[in-house]
């Protein structure tokens, strides 16, 4: 039983690098010698890089000996011709650190990975095809995956193990059973890995319902699952009788939505599966190990059995908490795999854990209307009809991927609105920029006051996250999907606003005329304030009593949504995201707010339920 050789990438490999994992007989083997996955997700994008080092260690520390990684398109490529591998996406360095600490890596570069990220992290400039099928042999599909693997692949190919780097296996896309819409989708992405020099193992992985239908010839098939029932081995072993058995995906917790609970696995029930997974003599990966942050807006969604979306914190009960602290999972885990730590030498310390604070409030003491902000937007686009987020022109043409857009026309008299679940998610909308009600999918109808004269009626859209799995993906246009009705007759004659919030956006409102804060401030609306940091500054969490929906920038950087319904009550905020001194806070609040931010030294995820 503890006879699998778990080597480093730093230290054991005298001999020369010849034969990687092979998965010949019922256990994995690295240079011919028996070895065993004890793997952990961690997700380089979720996690601020000045962290890195300390995440990697603290996984080192609790006994893993490998780490995956997903690679998120839709961030690296976030147009067409814009290509991003540097500082929080720098990939190469990421993997570099890992070998650094000791760690090998299993890659999943997708294209498509799911990761709970919105449109699963493909780019949403693929949607401008309108004949677009995602993750299949389409030619627009298969064109835009080649122009991303031909930047990606050759950074990866030195950083195997073969070449004396870390990658001991790389995944062929993801879930791919569960989609299965393209015989030949998951041979395309196969070769597409192999030709661009990728030869170490290659290996699938699915859910176990869909485990059969997500394979492809010569890659080994793993499994994603929360408990290990007798029928799970049976059905793995079923399917691939003489190799070796992993769970790629051992799920540590799940995600959130806005508007339900915050879900918790209870550590025993996690640590009594892992161990009868380890006992089977099977390998292993949590799925999180440490889960991070959706910073910004790249949550994903599910549709169903209705549409929700994901909360930013992607703490997902892991072993190791969204700001980094260690839970009774990892002690537990700890316990367990240092039994199978075969070298006999005791883990590596726990790092230590960094202080964290509670500051003082910011006082929000400038205000900026949403109708003032909007001169530094982009736009005006005009159009006859409405169009959607991903087609406008905005972007250098690759339209708008995050955020909210503004949809502007005239009417010239009271009556009903119906948006025909038109509207992707959430809109506000207001006659004479007076709030008259919201749209979502839910609510599908509004009044709107009687006059003769003509007003301008305005629609504030949100994508608050496109899905990321199902069989939908190809419909997930976000903004005004089809025609808007007044009185039973389509609204015509848009001006239109894209306000995806990005960093330049936000610096260019210093520009703005920001006043003093008024008595009655008008919303939507942006509040300035200053959360002041001395000395070295501290991990701290954004929580906002008393205001109702919106979007905290800190030095310019999204932190993410808030939403009164929860369940996430606080935002995690980095100490590496704030500077020594003076740090800009600024709220886009879209109802309601309180002027003021308070600064927590603990996290406040919400009433937590027990995964069933």
């Amino acid at each position: 039983m503890h006879s699998f050789f778990s080597s480093t990438p730093q230290t054991g490999w005298k001999r020369s690098r010849k034969v990687g994992l092979r998965a010949n007989s019922s256990q994995f083997t690295l240079e011919r010698e028996p070895f065993r996955i004890l793997g952990g997700s961690v997700h380089y994008f979720r996690v601020p890089r000045a962290y890195w080092r300390d995440r990697l260690m603290k996984m080192k520390a609790c006994g893993i000996n490998t780490l995956t990684t997903y690679v998120p398109w839709s961030l690296h490529q976030p147009e067409k011709g814009v290509f991003n591998f540097h500082t929080q996406l720098d990939l190469e360095s990421y993997l570099s650190l890992a070998a650094e600490l000791g760690l090998w890596v299993i890659l999943r570069p997708g294209p498509y990975i799911s990761a709970d990220m919105d449109l699963g992290g493909l780019p949403s400039w693929l949607l401008r095809d309108d004949s677009m099928r995602l993750r299949t042999t389409h030619p627009g599909f298969t064109q835009a995956v080649n122009t991303f693997f031909d930047k990606l692949i050759p950074k990866m190919v030195p950083l195997q193990f073969k070449k004396g780097g870390p990658i001991i296996a790389v995944q062929v896309e993801n879930e791919y059973g569960s989609f299965a819409k393209d015989q030949g989708y998951l041979l395309f992405i196969k070769e597409a890995l192999q030709s661009r020099g990728i030869s170490e193992l290659l290996l699938t992985s699915d859910n176990i319902n869909t485990l059969k239908s997500g394979g492809v010839d010569g890659v080994i098939r793993s499994v994603k699952l929360q408990k290990l029932t007798q029928r799970n081995i049976q059905e793995l072993h079923g399917i691939q009788p003489r190799g070796p058995s992993i769970v790629m995906e051992y799920w540590t917790g799940w995600y959130d939505t806005w508007g339900g609970l915050h879900h918790v696995l209870p550590p025993e029930d996690m640590v009594s599966n892992v161990r009868e997974i380890l006992r089977r003599g099977m390998s292993v990966n949590l799925y999180m190990f440490h889960g991070g942050s959706s910073f910004g807006f790249m949550n994903g969604a599910v549709s169903n059995p209705s549409y929700r979306a994901l909360v930013p914190s992607y703490d997902y009960d892991a072993p190791l908490s969204e700001a980094g602290e260690y839970t009774p999972k990892f002690h537990l885990l700890r316990d367990l795999f240092s039994q199978y730590n075969t070298r006999g030498d005791s883990l590596p310390d726990m790092p230590t854990l960094r202080y964290r604070e509670a500051y003082e409030p910011a006082i929000m003491y400038q205000h900026l209307s949403l109708w003032d902000a909007l001169s530094f937007a982009e736009g005006p686009f005009k159009s006859t009809k409405p169009i959607n987020m991903e087609n406008l022109p905005a972007n250098n043409g690759n339209g708008q991927s995050y955020g909210y857009t503004l949809y502007v026309t005239t009417i010239t008299s009271g009556g009903s609105l119906h948006s025909g679940d038109n509207v992707r998610d959430r809109a506000l909308v207001f006659v004479d920029r007076r709030y008259i009600g919201v749209f979502n999918h839910q609510n599908l109808e509004l009044a709107v006051p009687d006059a003769k004269e003509k007003r301008t009626l305005s629609f504030l859209v949100e994508n608050c996250g496109r899905v990321h799995s199902g069989r939908d993906l190809d419909k997930q246009h976000k903004g005004l999907v089809g025609e808007i009705l007044f009185n039973h007759i389509p609204l015509r004659d848009f001006t239109i606003y894209s306000l995806d919030m990005k960093p330049s956006f936000i610096d260019s409102l210093y520009q703005a005329p920001w006043k003093n804060l008024p008595e009655n401030p008008s919303f939507p609306g942006f509040f300035m304030g200053r959360l002041f940091a001395y000395g070295y500054p501290s991990d701290t969490f954004v929580k906002l009593p008393g205001w109702e929906k919106g979007v905290v920038f800190i030095n310019g950087l999204n932190l993410g949504r808030y939403w009164s319904i929860g369940p996430q009550q606080a935002l995690y905020l980095p100490g590496p995201f704030l500077n020594s001194g003076i740090n800009q806070v600024i709220v886009f609040e879209e109802q309601e707010g309180d002027y003021k931010v308070h600064f927590e030294d603990s996290p406040d995820l919400g009433m937590a339920a027990e995964i069933q």
